[in-house]
């Protein structure tokens, strides 16, 4: 999708759907460097601030001589002769040990850099020259474009997701229901753990450090915008709004700066390509009833949402409502970084949380915070006679389980289910 092509299909079905955590990304690319060199170039996307340069410069420091690495948004990348300095380094390095590994981070900064990794790739690949390449950056829109235009067939792409409960724990030493509580009342960014204890600070990392650099940088660097600031009040409504089915037509009435309708679907297909919000369409076997309905906007971090509401995050047992849409966007997030296709379903009065599809196989997924009976799991229950393919999940406190047990339905925790996902 063109910059100027404007589209109701909100959710972007041209996004990856193999995501891995830092562990999982780290395991993947050690094992393709064991593989014979030049072979295909490694582009590593995902998030701001999720540890893809950490990534790099470990593996750098692993790969020990052999290693050159170059950020591509450093003072020295602007300067004429970038691409022949550092892939000369890597022809000499190679020549010298056998083979070099080159690291470039952020390389999606670089004017025509597809182009010119391309030419680039194309001769070591020629020459036979053993370079592994792995490249780096930020923004689904500035690697998929470049990417599909120039690299088809000489590139691998994997996404590191936002980050789980599971490796914030084995990261940080904490205890999993203290992960779990801070991926739902605030999300987890690593850069920012050492702040949480101070808010203002915290907040202020979040805006300054990933959602402005996400929006300045990464969209409207990338493709036309034509209205910057209609885009941010998009991002700022959607972040306050978790887990929310919000019509375009009701968002459009919300925003100081007023757009057309087509406008602020395109607008919420780049928020989604920036990793920030995911606009999930609603389930329907008809095509066209699917794009037509309004989008359910996922923040595809809370942090997102802790800096966006004026009330911060909410308390469990005061604010059992919007507690309540903060764990059920956390569980639905947690979903979508996990490359799951996700989706809603609606049928007045009838509805269900999250219809999901991908490797955890067919699920119809309903998230409850408090008690419950039988009547609040109708819809689940009347979507699941209608897609019998679907298996209905029912995420609750761990004191209710016995509750959807008596409904015979699958059931977990919401917190387990944020640790392991559905156990398939």
């Amino acid at each position: 999708m063109t910059s100027k092509v404007y589209s109701n299909n909100y959710s972007s079905m041209t996004l990856e759907r193999v995501r891995l955590d830092y562990a999982g990304c780290r395991r993947v690319v050690r094992e393709r460097l064991e593989e014979t060199a030049p072979s295909r170039i490694q582009l590593l996307t995902g998030p701001r601030q999720v540890g893809k340069t950490t990534l790099l410069l470990e593996l750098a420091e692993q790969t020990g001589s052999r290693a050159i690495y170059a950020a591509a948004d450093a003072p020295d990348a602007v300067q004429p002769g970038f691409w022949d300095r550092v892939f000369g380094r890597a022809a000499e390095v190679a020549g010298q040990l056998g083979s070099a590994v080159l690291f470039l981070d952020e390389v999606q900064v670089l004017p025509n850099w597809s182009a010119r990794l391309k030419g680039e790739w194309d001769r070591i690949k020629r020459l036979g020259v053993p370079i592994h390449v792995v490249a780096t950056g930020s923004s689904a829109l500035g690697l998929g474009h470049g990417s599909k235009e120039s690299l088809t067939g000489r590139f691998e792409r994997l996404t590191m997701s936002h980050w789980t409960a599971r490796a914030t724990a084995d990261a940080f030493d904490l205890a999993m229901d203290v992960a779990v509580d801070l991926i739902v009342q605030s999300g987890v960014y690593p850069g920012a753990m050492s702040l949480r204890q101070d808010r203002a600070r915290w907040a202020a990392h979040v805006r300054d450090a990933i959602v402005e650099p996400a929006i300045g940088r990464d969209i409207l660097a990338l493709t036309d915008v034509r209205r910057p600031a209609l885009l941010r009040q998009v991002f700022a409504i959607a972040a306050a709004s978790p887990a929310q089915i919000v019509s375009l037509q009701k968002l459009q009435g919300q925003l100081q700066d007023r757009g057309a309708l087509e406008t602020l679907a395109h607008y919420l297909n780049l928020l989604e390509q920036a990793y920030l919000v995911a606009p999930l369409e609603k389930y329907s076997a008809r095509a066209t009833r699917q794009r037509a309905a309004p989008p359910k906007l996922i923040p595809l971090n809370n942090a997102f949402c802790a800096v966006a509401d004026p009330l911060g995050s909410p308390d469990p047992e005061r604010d059992r409502a919007r507690f309540g849409a903060w764990v059920e966007n956390a569980c639905l997030s947690f979903a979508w970084n996990s490359g799951q296709q996700v989706r809603y379903w609606r049928e007045e009065p009838l509805e269900v949380d999250a219809v999901t599809n991908g490797s955890w196989g067919p699920l119809a997924i309903e998230v409850k915070t408090r008690p419950f009976g039988a009547h609040e799991l109708t819809g689940l229950f009347e979507f699941c006679r209608r897609y019998p393919e679907h298996r209905p999940l029912v995420l609750c406190n761990e004191s209710d389980l016995v509750l959807a047990e008596r409904f015979n339905v699958s059931t977990m925790s919401w917190r387990r289910y944020l640790v392991e996902g559905p156990g398939v």
